[in-house]
């Protein structure tokens, strides 16, 4: 729950590009939203690293469970509040990364 929305949510490991995707989805709506992270330098996803499913992280910083429901809720409102939830549109893709910080650092959403 978020507010008084109800939200889905399921977390999924994708190739070639190797990257950690968090898909939302509002009951009732079609309103949906992809949060990806993608590997690069200094980013890590899970996948085959010593890493458990569904964590993705700094080199040298914060890491984020996109399994737990608190920091679902988290991305979810920091996205809301950035403007990347947007009314009627279906499957809109964000960057994930931009996200991290606010979201490990347990800010309020700007």
């Amino acid at each position: 729950m978020a507010g008084e929305e109800t939200w889905f949510w399921s977390v999924s490991h994708r190739h070639p590009e190797c990257r950690e995707v968090l898909s939302l989805r509002r009951e009732g709506g079609p309103t949906a939203l992809r949060i990806v992270f993608r590997e690069g330098p200094g980013r890590i996803v899970s996948g085959g690293y010593a890493w458990h499913d569904g964590l993705v992280g700094t080199a040298h910083g914060p890491d984020l469970n996109l399994h737990e429901p608190g920091v679902v809720r988290r991305l979810l409102d920091e996205a809301k509040a950035r403007g990347l939830v947007r009314e009627g549109r279906s499957d809109p893709e964000a960057d994930g990364w931009p996200l991290l910080d606010a979201v490990a650092e347990g800010r309020a959403p700007e």
